[in-house]
Order: structure tokens, then C-alpha cells, then sequence
């Protein structure tokens, strides 16, 4: 064995021969004495097989692998990963003269488990999600930037809010390689600015780029409301679709000027727009009837963990009523969760039970995922994190 050994229990190696990345606390039946949280390890059944290596951490998720083999988990095999990861991107035509924002890497969906890339014109913003990945942090970055194809020059580290805090770890946000350099991106044409210093997750969701471009096809001659603008994405699309208007909510003050630059970033000072710092739901309540004929639920994670499921649930209902009563009829609703922790059946049931809850008549248009560059390893279901209606309501 190349790294120190985790033993499991007695028939707990399944999930693993069945090519699941993960190793749960619960499985594990001894753990070498010089193993510490973010060490490199090897995996083995009771019988000494060997079944992967990986990162271990505490926690409920113990072992996160990163190879099926028993193999050196060094520069070289990140330079693969990111390699492949890279080359999935290119088939997929996203690396372009009008686009340069995009997820390179997607955590166990491009085998590396714990690790989030999002790349913006020449910088990379990396993402520890476990301590293995924070150990491993120069090393993927000197990666990147040797990409070939890839044009990184700036890998900015981003993981003081995605570790897990019990670790102890003291992550600083900063620079790894390179410095600030233009921090607008483009996707699909349009410019945006982001904020990877101190914005949401990297600074902008990608994972909507592909559900902003069929908004923008819905969007000719209607009245558009978007509900937690954040930097605006869905209203720039919709005045590129030539809504008649675009009216942007969000609680937060910086959001709302960020979606105002990125407006002013791609149309005139006279472009039909205007936004609003103010509580979603209170936005909702106060609006008059009929106001907008074509609206964009896309709430922050409503649900982080198992336990929450059941007010998120409550919160996704009240929150698609509320929107429902107050929409004309021959109207379209976008309406999205991205808590990992609903599933798709789950958030259905909700948007149902506020379609019955309104009376109204609701068909569904399009049922919405994230975009391939967000991919899910096939024996990894939960990476599916991303779901979203289009209704029409009658």
C-alpha cells in the first residue's frame, strides 16, 4: 500500500465495487494510527482487498476516493484529472470567442471529490469542500495553469466558507498564482462582471447558463419580474429577448447594484430596467395583479441538510402560491431549487401543492437541470443538485 490503510467492515465494501466515492464513518473498522484529517489513504475490506484511494477527513463522510486503484495521488494525476476534465469542457463547445465562463471542475462528477474549479476569462476560482483538497491546493493550481489550451494565468483560492469548520483549518482567501486582472467574463455573448473576491460561491452561477438562454427565448414582448436577481443573469438575458420589461428583486443592496452594472455592462442607460433592494416575499405580497407575465423564482438553497427538508419544502410552496396568485393568465413561471438536498420529486410536490393551493391551471413546459459542465458521475446521483420548471399558468 502506497498510503496509510483504512480497513472496513464485513460486506461494507459494496458501495465501493460498486464505484461510489464515498466512504461513510459507519463502514470503517480500524484507521492506521498515524492518520490525520486531509491525509491521503488507502481503502481496503476486511479481507485486505484493495478498493480505492482517497482523502480522509472526520466526519459522517470519512474517505472521499479519488481512485479506484491503489495509486499515487500526486501532480501528475491531478494534471490528468484536470486534463480530462478539460477536454470534456472543449467537446462540449463552451471554451469560445463569446464565452469564457464555465465549470471546469464539478467535484465527484469529474472524479475529483471535494474540489470545484470555475474559470472566468483567464482566472481559475478554486474551491476546497474537504481538507485533502486544502492540503492539495498548490499543487492543482500549478496544474491549472499549465493547462494546455486553457489560458488559466490566475488561480484565486476560495474555501474560507466551503470547509468544514471542525477541522481547524484557517483558510485565507487569496491568490494563489497571478493577481486581479479583468473580472468580466462572457457567456454567450453577454458580459458580466464577477465578483470571485467577495461574491456567492466563485462569484457567479454558471450552472444557470443554459436555463438563462431559454428564458431568453420566452422573453419577446413580456413583462419580466427576477426573483433573486443576485448579479442579474436571467434580466440581461431577458433584455437581450427583448422583454418589453425587466424589473429585478433581490435583499441584498450590493446584488442589486451588481445586476444594475451588469445591465449597464451590455445595453444602454435607457434599456428597460429597474430593481429593487427588498424582501422576496414581501415583493410578492405588495405587487399588484397581473404585474408580469413572465417571473423567475431561483431562491438560495432553501434546504443544506436532511433536516431541513421539511421547512424548505413548506418555504418552496409558499413561495411558487405566492408568485401563482398574482400571475395573468397565459403567463410562464421559472421556478428553481438548488438544495442538494430535494430531490426533483420533492420540489414537484411542492409547485404542485401551490398550484392546487392558487386553483389555478398549470402545465409543465420544460423540466430544467444544471448544464454539462456541472455533470453527474453515473454512480454519484446526489451530485444532481439543480432543479427548475417551466410552467405555464393558465
Amino acid at each position: 500500500m502506497k498510503y496509510p490503510v483504512v480497513t472496513l467492515h464485513r460486506g461494507k465494501e459494496e458501495s465501493l465495487k460498486r464505484f461510489h466515492p464515498w466512504v461513510f464513518s459507519g463502514a470503517i473498522r480500524s484507521i492506521a494510527d498515524n492518520v490525520e484529517e486531509g491525509d491521503t489513504v488507502s481503502v481496503v475490506a476486511a479481507d485486505g482487498t484493495p478498493l480505492g484511494t482517497g482523502h480522509y477527513q472526520i466526519g459522517s463522510i470519512a474517505v472521499r476516493i479519488l481512485s479506484d486503484k491503489d495509486e499515487s495521488i500526486d501532480a501528475g494525476f491531478y494534471r490528468h484529472r484536470l486534463s480530462e476534465a478539460l477536454r470534456l469542457r472543449r467537446s462540449l463547445g463552451l471554451i469560445r470567442p463569446d464565452n469564457d465562463a464555465y465549470r471546469l471542475v464539478h467535484g465527484e462528477g469529474d472524479f475529483l471529490p471535494g474540489l470545484i474549479v470555475d474559470v472566468y476569462g483567464r482566472t481559475a476560482v478554486l474551491q476546497a469542500h474537504s481538507p485533502g483538497m486544502h492540503f492539495a491546493r498548490q499543487m492543482i493550481a500549478e496544474a491549472l495553469v499549465a493547462l494546455d489550451g486553457a489560458e488559466i494565468e490566475n488561480v484565486y483560492y476560495k474555501s474560507e466558507t466551503t470547509l468544514p469548520y471542525k477541522a481547524s483549518l484557517d483558510p485565507q482567501n487569496q491568490y494563489i498564482i497571478g493577481g486581479f486582472d479583468s473580472n468580466v467574463a462572457l457567456e454567450n455573448g453577454l458580459k458580466f462582471h464577477v465578483d470571485w473576491l467577495k461574491g456567492q460561491k466563485t462569484g457567479f452561477f454558471v450552472d444557470q447558463r443554459d436555463n438563462r438562454r431559454l428564458l431568453e427565448s420566452f422573453s419577446y414582448g413580456r413583462r419580466v419580474l427576477n426573483m433573486f436577481c443576485y448579479t442579474g443573469g436571467f434580466s440581461v438575458y431577458a433584455l437581450r429577448g427583448q422583454a418589453t420589461e425587466v424589473h429585478s428583486v433581490d435583499s441584498s443592496a450590493k446584488a442589486v447594484a451588481l445586476t444594475e452594472a451588469n445591465v449597464k455592462l451590455n445595453f444602454s442607460d435607457d434599456a428597460p430596467h429597474k430593481s429593487f433592494a427588498v424582501d422576496a416575499f414581501k415583493f410578492l405580497a405588495d405587487m399588484p395583479q397581473d404585474a408580469y407575465d413572465l417571473v423567475i423564482l431561483d431562491p438560495p438553497a432553501f434546504a443544506k441538510h436532511r433536516g431541513a427538508i421539511k421547512n424548505a419544502l413548506r418555504g418552496y410552496q409558499r413561495l411558487n402560491a405566492k408568485a401563482m396568485e398574482k400571475m395573468p393568465s397565459g403567463s410562464v413561471l421559472f421556478t428553481f431549487s438548488c438544495s442538494q438536498a430535494i430531490s426533483k420529486e420533492q420540489f414537484r410536490l411542492a409547485v404542485f401543492s401551490a398550484a392546487a393551493q392558487t386553483g389555478r391551471r398549470v402545465r409543465i413546459l420544460h423540466q430544467l437541470t444544471q448544464p454539462a459542465d456541472h455533470p453527474v458521475n453515473i454512480y454519484h446521483p446526489e451530485g444532481e443538485y439543480l432543479k427548475g420548471l417551466i410552467l405555464y399558468i393558465e
